[in-house]
């Protein structure tokens, strides 16, 4: 029958008046398993761990580690073998009070009749003798049976479990004898240093450091020595030390040759950044309806169209409408078109490639965002032609989905112009009545070559591109 059962401050020894959760190993809402680490619970003279009996969930944690003594008998936890609502957890702990001893009303029923039957028994057949062995280790019950009953000194024992706990393989390997056990992981502990008020932890690091914790003054609860009380006394390491510990090893590169596509790029992003006359105009935008409006159209004309998307074909319309700027430059030749044929910079295996989008002004939004997807699918395929790429009349370039906020891009030759747009970013604005609102704004740079476009014809198409993407009704137009 599952029923709450209470987890309380146990009582070990006679003397013991009240512990400490040092540490919880489990957290309300776990289930754990008989057998299974609980806690670590100090006392004045002792710290052990505590295993679970039964399996349970953690419903309530009361007393949290690191927090005061609490008595014997103290709730520390509500543990549930069924499936109790809270109200019923609530009601537990509501109506909960301390049995002497540290035990449930219930275990101290069960504890008297479980008295009475031993007394009504049969005398037991004599064990055998045992060296009662008084200790203030952590050591496992099933270890320190052993280590009574073979009389072996646990003081010369280096505990293997959890924080230096001694377990029944430990006081096996210390019957072994010392040559198999010497010397194999023992620290050198002081005796003494047992009797000291300290964490589990500041007895290792003394141990390891050859530091007497019965000379530390404790800075933590009731004088206790914390680990910061002995790393203070650790000498710290020099700087020549420090440098000498490390060795510098080969740091050989990955010789990786340009392939012809990245030597073309190369060649002609090199040319461009050398021969052309570049200069650079920023203007942002307020995006806020121009993303209402993608929602929107993206569910009435059933596409996907990116942020990219709206912004080529915004600046595809802004270049039809600004000829001066939809140019290529051919020696002292300037080609102007009636139509925007835009180039998509697109990241491929292959490096940085430009397919273009043909005629991107007189195409509806869901078209060109076809388009697109079909560029950029074969791109990542490793499947664009020479077709693809050439022709273009200006470029996109958005770093925005990486988090850029703005950046300068090199002219793609021969085209006289290219875009750098960068992230959609929520910023402070002023209102028309003075006071801050909120809203997102997008950046944008337009990279000119100066031969071919004058100062006046880039921030005027600017000038539309921002009126577009600000009232993107005009996108439709």
């Amino acid at each position: 029958m599952s029923r709450i059962r209470a987890f309380t401050m146990p009582k070990w020894g006679i003397e013991m008046t009240e512990g400490t959760i040092a540490d919880w190993t489990v957290k309300e809402g776990d289930s754990f398993k008989r057998g299974q680490t609980l806690c670590l619970i100090e006392t004045a003279k002792i710290t052990n761990e505590v295993d679970a009996e039964y399996d349970a969930t953690v419903r309530r944690i009361i007393v949290p580690g690191g927090s005061e003594a609490e008595p014997v008998g103290a709730l520390l936890a509500v543990f549930d073998e069924g499936d109790h609502s809270d109200a019923e957890i609530d009601a537990f702990v509501a109506s909960f009070k301390p049995a002497e001893g540290g035990l449930a009303k219930g275990a101290a029923s069960a504890k008297a009749a479980a008295q009475e039957d031993a007394e009504s028994a049969p005398a037991p057949m004599p064990e055998k003798p045992r060296t009662r062995i008084e200790t203030n280790r952590p050591i496992s019950p099933e270890a320190l049976r052993l280590a009574e009953e073979e009389g072996v000194d646990i003081a010369v024992i280096e505990g293997s479990g959890r924080q230096g706990r001694i377990t029944h393989q430990d006081v096996i390997k210390a019957l072994r004898g010392p040559a198999n056990s010497a010397n194999k992981g023992v620290l050198a502990l002081d005796v003494e240093d047992f009797k000291v008020f300290a964490s589990p932890l500041a007895r290792r690091l003394a141990s390891l450091h050859g530091i007497a914790l019965g000379e530390l003054t404790g800075t933590g609860p009731r004088g206790r020595i914390s680990k910061a009380d002995v790393l203070a006394l650790v000498p710290k390491p020099s700087v020549a030390a420090a440098t000498t510990a490390f060795v510098v090893g080969e740091n050989r590169p990955e010789i990786v040759p340009f392939d012809r596509v990245r030597k073309v790029v190369a060649q002609r992003l090199t040319q461009a950044k050398q021969e052309l006359p570049h200069f650079y105009l920023r203007m942002s935008a307020s995006a806020d309806a121009l993303l209402d409006m993608r929602k929107t159209a993206n569910l009435v004309l059933g596409c996907k169209a990116s942020v990219n998307d709206w912004i080529v074909k915004a600046s595809a319309m802004a270049l039809a409408r600004h000829p001066d700027v939809n140019v290529q430059v051919h020696g002292e030749q300037i080609h102007r078109f009636p139509h925007a044929d835009v180039s998509i910079a697109v990241a491929s295996p292959k490096g940085l490639v430009t397919p273009v989008v043909r005629q991107a002004n007189l195409m509806r939004i869901d078209q060109l965002a076809a388009e697109t997807r079909r560029l950029i699918d074969k791109a990542q395929g490793k499947g664009l032609s020479m077709t693809d790429m050439e022709g273009g009349t200006f470029s996109v370039s958005n770093l925005g989905m990486f988090g850029i906020e703005n950046f300068d891009a090199i002219i793609n030759p021969p085209q006289g112009a290219i875009l750098a747009v960068g992230a959609a970013l929520r910023q402070p604005v002023e209102t028309a009545a003075g006071g801050v609102a909120f809203e997102t704004r997008i950046s944008f740079t337009l990279s000119v070559d100066h031969r071919a476009i004058d100062g006046a014809a880039g921030a005027q198409f600017l000038q539309t591109l921002k009126s577009l993407i600000e009232e993107p009704a005009g996108l439709f137009a």
